[in-house]
């Protein structure tokens, strides 16, 4: 892995994201973290630069984004709930900041319920994708149009769209998929080292993969 770069990390804070901190810290990469509450944030550590701000303001990504190589973002609603097209709108903040930074590999997570061009999914993942959509409608709805964005941009980006994630420090085999989610769950370990993998990794580039422990 390339450690002599910086990477910008969104969501840093949340569940899944706090293992993504961990496993950057363990291979030695420099980042700045977006943090909405730092009061609540405990971390300490050189390779970390805190940059308070919220995702849904264009001024506060700049900041993010300043010095960086790349990204990586497990965007969440949040505690308290951001707006239900905090998605998109973030979508739209960071294609701007990287273009006007210079920067262009951007990694994040999504819910498997984003569909793509050349999906066959299962009838078990179809019926995930059509409960998120009768009950969590408009931040499923963003989820997709922040796919769409993607797919219009000129970044070199992977999304990443998960099954429920479990917060565990195990590290489970994963399967990855691209057209179909391969299993029920995710490690949060498992997860974290596949995203920073990515980082110096073009095999899924500008590509939805589904993964999924083993």
């Amino acid at each position: 892995m390339k450690t002599d770069i910086k990477i910008a990390v969104i969501g840093g804070t949340g569940k899944s994201g706090q293992y993504v901190v961990r496993q950057l810290i363990k291979f030695g990469y420099r980042f700045n973290m977006l943090v909405r509450n730092p009061e609540h944030l405990t971390l300490d550590n050189p390779l970390a630069n805190v940059v308070v701000g919220n995702v849904a303001d264009p001024a506060s990504i700049d900041r993010l984004f300043e010095g960086c190589n790349a990204a990586i973002s497990t965007l969440g609603l949040g505690i308290p709930p951001s707006a239900q097209d905090i998605f998109i709108t973030a979508a739209h903040n960071v294609i701007a900041a990287m273009k006007k930074h210079g920067i262009n590999r951007y990694v994040v997570t999504t819910g498997l319920n984003v569909n793509a061009p050349g999906d066959k999914k299962s009838p078990e993942t179809q019926m995930a994708t059509d409960w998120m959509y009768a009950n969590y409608p408009e931040s499923t709805k963003a989820k997709q149009q922040e796919f769409e964005v993607l797919l219009q941009s000129n970044l070199d980006w992977t999304m990443v769209r998960l099954p429920l994630i479990a917060l565990t420090d195990d590290q489970p085999e994963i399967r990855i998929a691209l057209h179909d989610c391969p299993g029920d769950g995710i490690s949060a370990t498992s997860l974290a080292h596949f995203l920073v993998g990515q980082l110096d990794d073009r095999q899924y580039l500008k590509a939805a993969p589904f993964i999924a422990d083993k």
